[in-house]
């Protein structure tokens, strides 16, 4: 673990998509905001619960700051790295260890006061991603089974931008009546169209499903023929808000869990991401695990981005609804009793 302690911004930020309340309770839990891979050495930009994000890495560590330099509110993704920390390109302030400014170009010699130190979010690197949270030090980052294991194949796919609320993103995740629809050209039949009877149960970090199914894909290794009485678990886990993990539990304790991490942009947009691990087939190849899940989230996005109404409606009597969405409805029922209201301010 990585953890850095943040200094907490109390206001909300411009142009806010959200309702203040449900903005408030959204910084308080943790989110993805990029590949470790991808930060090497050059300043990162994000976009968090519309908060501008710049993230850079200086020796082991990696920080995410606001992107705005102290001094006259330039971006700092505008700048660039020079080995020592993220420089502003407007008047050359640089900023290394803990988002703390070590140069004023103008002023060399001149004591560096703390008003001039970004303000910082803490870090956790956790399964290939950098989480961080806008409004807590805890480390409350969802787990995701088998990651740290022995034996396992670890890929993270490349974030995946949608043009979608992220918890409609989640809820599709979930979903488990739409594949014979929307993933016949990945994994599923389109003549496989029932949906056998699951019962979701509350945790204290949202819900659990076990779900069988006869959908599904097998290991290459597995010489497996399909029998009439084959049936494959799905485990789903739902971490409010936005988080899920899905194990799939195949033959002979074959087990592959994707994690499905939508991260807010805002409360129109959505940064997706994925990482997977499974203990079987270690050698397959990395760069087609990648396209293969990356075609799958496509099969989604159509689906996704033009639902309507865009926000997710916590009353569950906005919207018809059949047995086959259990998960859905026991979504709904954890974000309210977290105390979400209706997500979009405009």
């Amino acid at each position: 673990m990585n953890i850095s302690i943040a200094t907490h911004n109390l206001s909300l930020p411009d142009h806010c998509s959200f309702m203040s309340q449900d903005w408030d309770l959204l910084a308080k839990y943790w989110y993805p905001v990029a590949r470790i891979e991808d930060i090497q050495n050059a300043p990162v930009k994000a976009m968090l619960l519309d908060e501008p994000l710049v993230i850079y890495r200086i020796a082991d560590e990696i920080v995410v700051a606001k992107d705005v330099c102290p001094h006259r509110g330039v971006p700092l993704t505008l700048g660039k790295h020079d080995g020592e920390g993220v420089v502003c390109p407007y008047h050359g302030l640089r900023f290394g260890s803990q988002g703390r400014c070590n140069r004023i170009p103008s002023s060399p010699d001149q004591p560096i006061p703390n008003k001039l130190n970004l303000l910082t979010y803490p870090v956790v690197l956790r399964y290939g991603l950098v989480w961080t949270s806008l409004q807590s030090t805890e480390d409350a980052v969802p787990h995701m089974p088998l990651w740290d294991e022995d034996q396992v194949q670890r890929v993270v796919c490349p974030p995946v931008d949608i043009h979608a609320f992220a918890g409609r993103q989640v809820e599709g995740f979930l979903d488990v009546a739409h594949f014979a629809w929307v993933h016949t050209g990945t994994f599923a039949d389109p003549n496989n169209q029932l949906v056998p009877a699951y019962t979701p149960q509350e945790t204290a970090y949202g819900f659990m499903a076990d779900y069988y199914s006869t959908v599904g894909d097998y290991p290459a290794s597995d010489d497996f023929k399909k029998e009439e009485d084959f049936s494959v678990l799905r485990h789903f886990e739902l971490h409010v808000p936005f988080t899920a993990t899905l194990t799939i539990h195949l033959r002979n304790g074959a087990r592959m869990v994707i994690m499905n991490a939508a991260s807010p942009v805002s409360a129109r947009e959505t940064r997706l991401f994925a990482p997977i691990v499974k203990n079987y087939d270690l050698q397959d190849d990395e760069q087609e695990i990648i396209d293969y899940n990356l075609k799958i989230f496509e099969e989604d996005r159509l689906m996704v981005e033009t639902q309507k109404p865009e926000r997710l409606p916590l009353d569950l009597t906005l919207e018809a609804h059949i047995p086959a969405d259990r998960s859905s409805i026991m979504l709904r029922r954890c974000l309210k009793k977290a105390g979400f209201g209706d997500f979009f301010l405009v």
